[in-house]
């Protein structure tokens, strides 16, 4: 198959699902494939290293560490996961840390420990003080905004930019520019947003979850306040794929790749899945302390696994003019029906495709401008005039 061979990367869970917080629409929290309470093991963790540094193509090895709520793991964990990575390290090889947290928990010691080892930081926060506390709450039931903006300030303070994550609920969808405001105003540069997406037994979605309309009309919303207000001085992650993609790249974000498969997951006991949304038995691709992450990552299952997002496009997916961006979404949100009665469609479709009517066109000049050399605040200026009526 044509993915194998590729580089990939590695999703590690050291404490598996264990977290210092209770998020209500979290999709991970009572996942129990890692096995009981604990943390992975000095000879799992070993195991993952060696594998991945000595497999892996390309000079760049990545690690991301993630939950659950990694630092759970302890500090002295991921100095010695530090260690590790230092002792298989080959020649002209590069490595790179990010970890993926709360921010609850990362005391002066931590911040040293990320500075001294270059770990680059994703922060969850849900924009609003209002908007995440209703929603991010910790294990006693007590809000976390205030602690995770003091998180931010903390690492800015040392020189640390993290990715500001946040998640895009029903209520969330209702505040668009606030929530874009407020994770601007933090000035970190970068943000990323997530859809929450979550299904009822009966295959209807939670009061959380947000629809497609919703998340169509938040993306524009905060689209056209970063368009003509903060182009070239923030970015936000899904406008920067699609210039990527205008200008003849291709999307790095997983859900935005025409085949995936490429991000294995590796659990506190050591076992290898097929990506973050399918930890189950049925995508258990092995064990790092019996089977390579390469063989995983390149066998017929994974790359079968991978290929189905490609293959298992609708046909309106197929002829749909902005294809390049979407690809069909997440395989684990293809659960509605297509105009043309097709199941397995991607849910969010509908507001995506809005969003791209709105967006695609501005960015399109945006990019054949920047081609010709124009500054970011001069394009701006071009395309407030331009689109002043929309």
């Amino acid at each position: 198959m044509p993915n194998a061979g590729l580089p990939f990367a590695v999703m590690a869970k050291p404490v598996g699902s264990s977290c210092n917080m209770n998020c209500s629409y979290c999709y991970y929290l009572h996942n129990t494939e890692g096995g009981a309470q604990g943390r992975m093991s000095d000879e799992v963790l070993e195991a993952y290293i060696r594998s991945y540094m000595t497999t892996c193509p390309g000079n760049v090895c990545s690690f991301t560490w993630h939950g659950g709520e990694p630092t759970l793991a302890s500090l002295s964990f991921f100095k010695r996961a530090v260690e590790l990575q230092k002792k298989y390290l080959r020649p002209g090889q590069e490595v790179w840390n990010n970890l993926q947290t709360n921010g609850q928990d990362l005391d002066d010691e931590w911040l040293k420990f990320i500075k001294d080892e270059h770990f680059d930081i994703g922060l969850s926060i849900d924009g609003t003080k209002e908007v995440h506390d209703t929603f991010r709450k910790d294990t006693r039931g007590l809000p976390t905004w205030d602690n995770a903006r003091n998180t931010v300030k903390k690492l800015m303070d040392i020189g640390i930019r993290p990715d500001l994550l946040c998640t895009v609920t029903s209520m969330t969808a209702g505040k668009a520019r606030e929530t874009y405001r407020a994770l601007r105003d933090m000035g970190t540069g970068w943000m990323q947003f997530i859809p929450i997406v979550r299904y009822m037994p009966d295959g209807t979605l939670t009061e959380d979850s947000v629809t497609p309309d919703m998340y169509g009309d938040f993306l524009t919303e905060v689209f056209d306040e970063w368009l003509y207000e903060d182009m070239g001085r923030t970015q936000v992650q899904f406008f920067m794929e699609i210039i990527r993609v205008l200008m003849g790249g291709t999307a790095s974000l997983c859900t935005m790749m025409p085949v995936c498969g490429r991000v294995l997951v590796v659990e506190k006991d050591g076992g290898i899945y097929s990506c973050d949304h399918f930890v189950d038995k049925e995508h258990r691709l092995g064990n790092v302390l019996t089977d390579s992450l390469k063989d995983a990552v390149d066998s017929e299952a994974q790359l079968s696994f991978g290929s189905l997002k490609k293959k298992g496009l609708t046909g309106c997916c197929r002829s749909c003019r902005y294809l390049r961006f979407c690809r069909g979404g997440c395989l684990k949100d293809r659960t509605a029906v297509s105009p043309r009665g097709e199941p397995g469609h991607y849910l969010l479709c509908s507001g995506l495709r809005r969003f791209f009517d709105h967006a695609v066109p501005p960015l399109s000049y945006m990019v054949n401008r920047n081609r010709e050399g124009a500054a970011p605040e001069r394009i701006m200026h071009e395309l407030l005039d331009k689109y002043k009526n929309r």
